[in-house]
């Protein structure tokens, strides 16, 4: 099965899942308090439908515009804006007929299903696959640090020990920690002593700013491993078992090495030198232009030359998997709603991604456990996006309905339907500024 086949089957299948489920969490209290559900839909079903039946009062169907999908509530404002309803006398088995109380309840439904559906997974999936524990010292080489980490007392080869005396069960999650969680104290083992290097209190802008983001990079001493045809390394010789001893007058001596020299040593505009040293130890030394080439990939893999980590499989009883589970939730939930603050930027804004950055999460070949991961972060990330106070999602029609019980007053209908069309366009023009920045970044890394 060609990879962006298994790439979409798995981003697809995830995210029907979880549209269901949270439109269950609706659809449930809904019948629960006696409120009328006209429709239940999978994706939206705009002028025609892959498939519709009716049962009950009901009409189930799956649409063709796979963007989300609805339940629409009997007697609601909602995105079917449907007014000829809304101008008749309110009937006993309507939403607006109810109490405050019960179309909250329904209105939450959603977010509440897709919380616990979250929870729910990595619970069994710490149950099911267990954990990994790969601490500083299960590094042989310990890391590559980049620039930003070494101008606060950070070294290449530094072994992650400690993050405020608490062990980092995965070392090289390190970068993730700084950017969204406030830690005061890092303790590395440097040349066998343990090293304890104070953290800035900006330390996480300087990180974003950097473009650093994702797990560091584990240092190993490499030579050359796969070659590219019509690559750069082909055109030039280079071939596996050989070895870069250095580039543009930068030594390399580990995998690391390389990446460094390549981000921040070579440039795009001035030919470079590139040293290699074949299996019988004479160097050649060959020159190489980016001029045309803006990603600068030559064109390799890396091999390890020696076995360079270790991670120690970890397995959790069911109960020990419900206290994991619900830690790392809590904490997967956390670190989203903390990234809020860098959207906000000029930055944040120019990486926002749609469905084309979501889809790049998921494996090209079939893994079950990664899929459920990925269900499972999603599904907070629906939760914490519904809840915003955005009317037209479920955080608006929260707020709303908020308002009425404090101050005792119902908002107008009128008003209820502008700041519906208000909040429909707004999401519109999120969605296509993500994914509009999805088919730039495409172009960019393809055509220039």
């Amino acid at each position: 099965m060609h990879p962006y086949l298994v790439i979409a089957i798995n981003f697809l299948l995830s995210l029907s899942l979880l549209i269901v489920l949270h439109e269950l969490g609706h659809f449930i209290p809904a019948r629960l308090f006696k409120t009328r559900v006209e429709k239940f839909f999978l994706f939206f079903d705009i002028k025609y439908s892959l498939f519709k039946k009716k049962i009950g009062e009901t009409e189930y169907g799956i649409g063709w515009l796979p963007l989300g999908g609805y339940v629409k509530i009997a007697g609601m404002i909602d995105e079917s804006m449907d007014k000829e309803q809304m101008a008749e006398e309110p009937k006993p088995w309507e939403f607006r007929s109810k109490p405050a109380w019960q179309r909250l309840i329904i209105m939450l439904g959603g977010v509440v299903v897709n919380v616990v559906v979250g929870f729910f997974i990595y619970i069994m999936i710490f149950f099911t696959y267990g954990g990994q524990q790969a601490t500083g010292t299960d590094y042989k080489f310990g890391f590559g640090m980049p620039p930003v980490l070494q101008e606060i007392g950070f070294k290449n080869g530094d072994q992650i020990l400690l993050v405020d005396g608490d062990t980092l069960q995965i070392a090289d999650n390190l970068v993730n920690r700084l950017v969204f969680r406030d830690v005061e104290t890092v303790t590395v083992i440097r040349d066998g002593s343990p090293v304890n290097i104070g953290i800035p209190e900006d330390i996480g802008k300087r990180v974003f700013y950097a473009d650093i983001m994702g797990p560091l990079e584990a240092r190993f001493p490499f030579e050359v491993g796969d070659v590219e045809p019509g690559t750069i390394a082909d055109s030039i010789g280079l071939k596996e078992g050989m070895t870069i001893v250095e580039m543009a007058g930068y030594p390399i001596s580990y995998n690391t090495d390389y990446t460094y020299a390549i981000n921040h040593v070579v440039n795009d505009s001035t030919p470079f030198e590139l040293k290699i040293q074949n299996e019988n130890g004479m160097v050649q030394t060959k020159t190489i232009d980016f001029k045309n080439n803006k990603r600068r990939i030559i064109g390799f893999r890396k091999k390890p030359t020696v076995d360079y980590a270790s991670a120690t499989q970890l397995d959790y009883s069911f109960g020990e998997s419900i206290n994991k589970g619900i830690s790392h939730g809590y904490w997967t939930m956390q670190d989203y709603v903390k990234q809020f603050k860098y959207v906000f930027t000029k930055k944040g804004a120019s990486q926002l991604g749609g469905f084309g950055t979501i889809a790049k999460l998921y494996p090209d070949t079939w893994d079950w456990r990664k899929f459920w991961e990925r269900t499972a972060w999603i599904s907070f990330v629906l939760a914490i996006m519904n809840i915003l106070p955005i009317p037209a999602l479920d955080g608006g029609h929260v707020m709303f309905l908020l308002y009425e019980m404090v101050t005792g007053r119902k908002p107008g209908d009128k008003f209820l339907e502008r700041a519906q069309l208000i909040g429909i366009f707004i999401l519109l023009a999120l969605m296509l500024y993500a994914n509009g920045n999805d088919l730039y970044k495409a172009i960019s890394e393809n055509f220039f």
